[in-house]
């Protein structure tokens, strides 16, 4: 009896990431806005001011439809984690269930 082939283990891929100290002290955002076409998706990430009816757009991100998959699933696990962690979140204050985001 001939033994089964082999499969080759996927082969690890070691990323170096750059942060500068401006980019490090991150943005605080209390809202988004998100709009697509066929080809990319388009996140905005901004502040509204307690009282203001006028939000910043502090940092976009354009993302191919793929990466926004992948960024829908990261943020999906990272919040499952957080919540078997810290807890259910509740979201209150009159969002509903879509928070401030904008579409």
């Amino acid at each position: 009896m001939a033994d089964a082939p082999k499969e080759n283990p996927p082969k690890t891929v070691q990323i170096n990431v750059q942060l500068d100290e401006q980019t490090a002290l991150g943005e605080y955002i209390n809202m988004a806005r998100i709009f697509h076409n066929q080809t990319e998706f388009v996140l905005d990430a901004l502040f509204l001011p307690p009282q203001s009816q006028t939000a910043k757009v502090l940092s976009r991100l354009i993302l191919s439809p793929i990466h926004a998959k992948f960024l829908f699933n990261a943020l999906g696990q990272n919040l499952k984690i957080y919540e078997e962690k810290f807890g259910v979140i509740e979201p209150k204050g009159g969002g509903g269930t879509q928070g401030s985001i904008l579409h």
